[in-house]
């Protein structure tokens, strides 16, 4: 006997006129709101920041909710994967931003270079990087800026 079942057409009108409501964005958000972010999790956020795991340290990186001193010492941090989580964060301060355009790393300098945020004078600096890589990102945002303003 198979699994497969198949419905007449009757039954997928049915299902059709009975499936639920798509939401927008906006009525999702307002369904489901972001937890209040409390001192506890600050504290947890600071702990994980310590973390040996450069991935856990990684998670602290991405975070919204990451203090501003702890961008400052996670961009600080000897794994570039961290340093590359805090140059793609959105929240990630621009003063930080262009600490890591100077990064050793050419991955974590290409994350600044695709970061929505990042300052004019930041996206200059790495237009002219020594990485092809770089710049090629740099190119490549422009060039979707452009698409967008048509």
């Amino acid at each position: 006997m198979s699994c497969i079942r198949f419905n007449t057409p009757a039954q997928r009108q049915a299902m059709r006129e009975h499936r639920p409501a798509m939401l927008t964005a906006e009525e999702a958000a307002a369904l489901h709101p972001a937890p209040e972010v409390t001192e506890s999790k600050i504290r947890r956020l600071r702990l994980l920041a310590t973390d040996a795991n450069p991935k856990i340290r990684e998670a602290v990186a991405s975070s919204y909710n990451t203090p501003e001193d702890l961008f400052v010492a996670l961009a600080k941090d000897p794994d570039d994967g961290v340093r590359g989580c805090v140059a793609k964060n959105e929240a990630t301060p621009c003063d930080i931003l262009r600490m890591l355009a100077d990064d050793p790393s050419e991955t974590v300098r290409g994350w600044v270079a695709v970061n929505y945020f990042v300052p004019a004078d930041v996206m200059e600096k790495l237009a002219a990087d020594r990485s092809r890589t770089v710049r090629s990102l740099v190119k490549w945002k422009a060039e979707l800026a452009e698409e967008a303003a048509v």
